[in-house]
């Protein structure tokens, strides 16, 4: 905090603040920091950003600026807009947390809970018709963990599909 005008704004402090702590964050998602930094930014930011003005408020090279914009975009939480009259391509976040919720949901699920699942059932097949202690032993708890992922899975589908207004009073319902 250097920066003289950082210290005695209090918007400026707090957005930091939020930033900073959201790139924290990321490592427990699977999320670079830079990745998190960069969609906390656009998150908060009143009007979309282009890559030079997102470079400059992160401290970060074009490259690295320019892969995370891109991964964020093909997540689908990050969009490119076009100004009138500005050749720069600008981004912007999706700024409706239920949505960008959905979106990530579904996401993690297609690249996270798809092939573990996938994995999950090749070992059950594998050892389906082999006949020994250690591996029946391992074929049920393939299945059971497979059969518990399958039940994670719909809960995400039904869940990532469901709006704002009946999917927050059920998982209260299921919470209390």
């Amino acid at each position: 905090m250097s920066d003289p005008q950082l210290a005695s704004d209090p918007y400026l402090c707090a957005r930091d603040e939020f930033i900073s702590q959201w790139g924290a964050l990321s490592s427990s998602w699977g999320v670079s920091r830079t990745m998190a930094q960069i969609h906390a930014l656009l998150l908060v930011s009143h009007k979309p950003l282009y890559t030079d003005q997102i470079m400059e408020e992160l401290q970060i090279s074009r490259g690295n600026a320019h892969n995370n914009l891109k991964e964020l975009v093909n997540w689908g939480i990050v969009r490119s807009v076009i100004i009138k009259g500005d050749r720069k391509e600008h981004f912007e976040a999706e700024k409706d947390i239920w949505r960008m919720f959905c979106i990530i949901t579904r996401q993690r699920k297609r690249r996270e809970i798809e092939p573990a699942l996938e994995a999950l059932k090749k070992c059950e097949e594998q050892t389906a018709d082999v006949e020994c202690p250690d591996c029946e032993e391992f074929n049920r708890q393939m299945k059971n963990l497979a059969d518990f992922v399958v039940l994670i899975s719909s809960l995400m589908d039904k869940l990532s599909c469901s709006e704002e207004n009946k999917a927050i009073p059920l998982a209260l319902k299921l919470l209390s």
